[in-house]
């Protein structure tokens, strides 16, 4: 099966499946994440800091990140603020358990696709993931 999949790309015929980095320092949030993102046929990636996605050889394939506002060390909005000082326009979704006017204020400065309390709902991270790739799913 493998073989096929190589032989398929080579050829160009399999369609690059987005890949979706989820950034949180909270590893069942990583998780539970995860798990949405891979039922939605997408690529998910977890990452416990910004400072390990960094590190990581995704940073210039990832179709989206969810992250974290606050973690220890670097914050998802300190990420965010660097990706774009270095020319990424990766969209960005984030999450907090301590939402505050000024942080959701400052994440729309900056960009964001989304910004969702946790808990939240999966069907709002779902509509803020398809915002952010540009997909529109068939009304029920």
């Amino acid at each position: 099966m493998v073989w096929v999949q190589c032989l398929l790309l080579r050829r160009g015929q399999v369609p690059k499946v987005p890949v979706i980095s989820i950034i949180d320092d909270d590893d069942s949030v990583r998780a539970s994440v995860g798990c949405l993102v891979r039922s939605l046929g997408l690529q998910a990636h977890t990452f416990a800091s910004a400072e390990e996605f960094l590190r990581s050889a995704l940073v210039n394939d990832t179709s989206c990140l969810i992250v974290d506002v606050h973690m220890p060390g670097m914050s998802g909005l300190e990420l965010q603020t660097l990706s774009l000082s270095q020319g990424r326009r990766t969209p960005v979704i984030f999450i907090t358990a301590f939402p505050e006017k000024r942080i959701r204020s400052d994440a729309v400065a900056l960009g964001a696709v989304g910004f969702l309390s946790k808990p939240f709902d999966g069907a709002a991270l779902i509509e803020c993931i398809d915002r952010a790739l540009g997909r529109q799913r068939p009304k029920a």
